[in-house]
């Protein structure tokens, strides 16, 4: 018995030190690297970067304010203690990671007390059963838990898909800017909560949760190093909510024709990263206005930048095959303005219907 105890002991550490030591070497990197060891040519949200800092360096000093419950031989001792690291769970973990979450969306800077307000119960009822040194209160966390977590849920939902509708009011290039991953963040994040406030601290359940949080590490490492920084490109203060179609007809007569002199004829959509705002400054209108243009011919930026693109793409293509010229489809998705071919592909398809290869085989056939 005393044997089997030691190599659980023992075991718990290593899984215990391996957490700990991934998880503050993730919060270093963050806090101190100046470059980009996952995708050198994208920056950072400076904002996301930090708070996920703060978050793996909570996760990492979470390995220690349990550490002592599963060393300590009285029960009420280690009761104690659990009930301690629940309660600074509630107090910096949750907030932490649910802020960490919304700082990936770029459209506006979302005010934070909300999250506090919202994680105060929790504290309050976890405060009230390290006083009474007892989980009687259990259940009730667990259940507004599960409020909590349905409710933020349909708020992210929500939140990601109107971040969509913005980015493509706003960016001409999707590339490492959007973030429906967060759901697996997310999902990731609730699974881990879950299985927290469910388990039952043996063997098997601190397996898990360390194997969960090392996977939790490397996943946001990865989208924090690979989402695109939006501060410098778009003033954050305008929100989806502002979108409207109270233009006058004769202005937006007059941003049509100044499309068609200033970004058609120029062939000014082949520059890369091309933003509404670069854009409205080239025209000399106010950006909010172009947006409500593209929202009363009821598309976005984003298409009508993929539309003249994918026609240059065509004209391109079809003068290459008239001159019997080799014909490469990334070559000419790069001279038509996309960084990458699968953004191309992907645009292409939404727009035709078809792949780029399916596109090309039927115009050999028929020209």
């Amino acid at each position: 018995m005393f044997e089997q105890l030691t190599i659980d002991i023992i075991l718990l550490l290593m899984l215990y030190s391996v957490g700990a030591t991934a998880s503050a070497g993730a919060c270093v990197y963050l806090l101190f690297r100046r470059g980009n060891a996952f995708a050198p040519k994208v920056k950072s949200p400076r904002r996301l970067r930090r708070w996920t800092a703060a978050f793996f360096g909570i996760v990492a000093a979470g390995h220690f304010w349990y550490l002592p419950a599963d060393m300590v031989a009285d029960d009420k001792a280690a009761t104690l203690w659990m009930l301690i690291g629940g309660l600074l769970d509630c107090l910096l973990t949750l907030p932490v990671a649910i802020i960490m979450l919304l700082c990936m969306l770029q459209d506006r800077r979302r005010p934070l007390w909300p999250v506090w307000v919202a994680v105060a119960p929790l504290v309050i009822l976890m405060a009230v059963s390290v006083g009474m040194r007892s989980y009687a209160l259990l259940p009730w966390m667990r259940g507004y838990l599960l409020l909590m977590g349905i409710c933020f849920t349909v708020y992210m939902t929500r939140a990601v898909c109107q971040y969509g509708h913005w980015l493509r009011d706003n960016f001409a290039d999707l590339e490492h800017k959007e973030v429906w991953q967060s759901f697996v963040v997310l999902a990731v994040v609730v699974l881990m909560f879950g299985i927290y406030a469910s388990g039952d601290g043996g063997m098997v359940y601190e397996l898990v949760i360390q194997v969960c949080a090392l996977m939790m590490v490397a996943y946001l490492l990865w989208r924090v190093e690979t989402l695109q920084s939006l501060e410098q490109d778009v003033p954050l203060s305008l929100s989806v909510s502002e979108r409207s179609d109270g233009l006058a007809s004769e202005t937006v007569d007059k941003i049509e024709c100044l499309l068609r002199d200033h970004c058609e004829a120029t062939q000014l959509y082949l520059q890369r990263d091309l933003t509404v705002s670069q854009l409205a400054q080239v025209l000399g209108i106010n950006r909010f206005y172009l947006s409500q243009y593209f929202s009363r011919k009821n598309t976005t930026y984003n298409t009508y930048i993929n539309t003249l693109r994918i026609a240059h793409f065509e004209h391109l293509y079809h003068e290459a095959v008239a001159a019997h010229r080799p014909v490469s489809a990334k070559f000419l998705a790069a001279r038509c303005g996309y960084r990458s071919y699968s953004t191309f592909s992907l645009a292409f398809k939404q727009r035709t219907g078809q792949s780029v290869t399916s596109w090309m085989r039927q115009m050999g056939r028929t020209e």
